[in-house]
């Protein structure tokens, strides 16, 4: 049958099924006897370009045989004989020439690999986690079982700690061993000259501490060791801080946040251990507290540092966030956060879970973009606040030709797109 024959009756049946439309039937009946004779006889002398340019009711084939309609241009440059099967591309979408569609179409089966991501931030309760052997299991659910007060059976008032906690702190002691963090080389605990005398070490432990408020542990070392190496010899001492001017002073300290307050603090200070305990730093909480700038971080830490006596847990900004985050409790400031680790913690870990949760909030549970990624809490399903899993679906697209029945038993080839493999992984989310 000769391409005329086909397009006429193509045309034909387009027209009387469109007479049965409500929607301008003769309109669209006209629109499409148009396209179809430009195109039918295009080879004989007759041209396209009259041809209204309409939007029109376009007939194609659905899944199950029926007639199903779209929205196209008539004046699409594209095979005609495609447009009642789904081919043309809508005019919203970048227009192929014949040329590049008559190609696509004559190519046999062709094979090409696209793939979509849906980015979702998903708990890793919801998320799976990815095996040796590639498969993607379930992750296990995170504990959510916060410190709470009980009655003992002598009828006192206690607390029960975290059912999950031995296992979170041996998790970020075991993580800690792989990275170094700043803490660990620039905290307030190492900065003291060790060629000092011990009165000395003292009072430069409790400089560091009260100059690392507000401040990273890199900023404050810059500064401390300012302070060393400027001061006459023998450096950072009280007698060397009585004597120099705080406009000095504070040109020496000016890295550090507040270095305004902190220059009146750490005069101030120097005056009171001068006066009031006879050249070196109190050995009491009350009296470590009792100092202009010092709190009771510091003061915990300053007497474990400083003294070797832990008396209580130096919480900071890390151990109040990250414990939070854990849901041991639910605190609003880091002084009540101390009170709460204290009532059920071992005493044996009060020293150590400061520079411990400093350390894994500096590398790993930072701030701002935590590496969720790189936690083992969270690939174990510990931490009921990982949040940094994403899933990428990958598909594979194959193209193929396929004959259809068309109007009038027609047998007309076009091309279909089957989704022949899907996947899902896991993919790190990106910071």
């Amino acid at each position: 049958m000769t391409r005329q024959k086909i397009a006429k009756r193509t045309a034909k049946a387009i027209a009387t099924i469109s007479q049965g439309d409500n929607v301008a039937p003769r309109r669209q009946t006209r629109a499409f006897a148009q396209s179809l004779q430009a195109f039918a006889y295009g080879g004989v002398g007759r041209s396209t370009q009259g041809v209204k340019r309409e939007t029109v009711k376009q007939e194609g084939l659905s899944d199950d045989g029926s007639f199903a309609s779209s929205s196209v241009s008539s004046g699409c440059a594209v095979d005609i004989e495609d447009a009642p099967f789904g081919i043309l591309a809508s005019s919203r979408k970048r227009k192929r020439g014949v040329e590049s569609l008559a190609r696509g179409v004559a190519t046999s089966s062709t094979a090409t690999s696209t793939s979509t991501s849906t980015s979702m931030r998903v708990s890793p309760r919801k998320a799976g986690v990815k095996s040796e052997d590639g498969t993607v299991a379930k992750a296990k659910k995170a504990k959510r079982q916060p410190a709470k007060r009980i009655v003992n059976e002598a009828g006192g008032e206690e607390v029960q700690p975290p059912s999950d906690w031995e296992e979170i702190y041996d998790a970020v002691r075991e993580m800690r061993k792989e990275k170094l963090a700043p803490v660990d080389t620039m905290g307030c605990e190492t900065l003291a000259e060790e060629h000092l005398t011990p009165r000395d070490k003292r009072f430069q432990t409790l400089i560091a501490l009260m100059l690392s408020s507000q401040t990273k542990d890199t900023t404050n070392a810059i500064a401390m060791r300012r302070l060393q190496t400027d001061l006459p010899s023998p450096g950072l001492t009280l007698e060397n801080i009585l004597d120099v001017d705080p406009e000095k002073l504070n040109e020496m300290i000016y890295v550090v946040g507040f270095h305004n307050n902190k220059t009146r603090f750490i005069k101030a200070a120097a005056i009171i251990l001068r006066d009031e305990h006879g050249g070196d730093i109190p050995d009491t909480i009350e009296g470590l507290m009792s100092l202009p700038g010092v709190g009771p971080k510091m003061a915990y830490l300053c007497m474990s540092a400083a003294w070797g006596r832990t008396e209580g847990i130096g919480v900071d900004v890390h151990v109040h966030r990250i414990t939070n985050l854990w849901r041991w409790h639910k605190t609003n400031g880091p002084e009540e956060t101390r009170k709460t680790l204290e009532a059920w913690l071992p005493r044996e870990r009060w020293h150590e879970i400061n520079h411990l949760l400093v350390g894994f909030g500096q590398t790993i549970c930072l701030p701002v973009g935590r590496k969720c990624g790189e936690c083992t809490l969270s690939e174990r399903g510990l931490c009921p606040s990982a949040v940094v899993q994403k899933k990428a679906v990958v598909k594979r697209v194959e193209k193929e030709m396929v004959k259809v029945e068309g109007v009038g038993g027609i047998g007309v080839e076009k091309v279909e797109e089957v989704v022949v493999k899907e996947e899902e992984k896991l993919a790190e989310d990106i910071r």
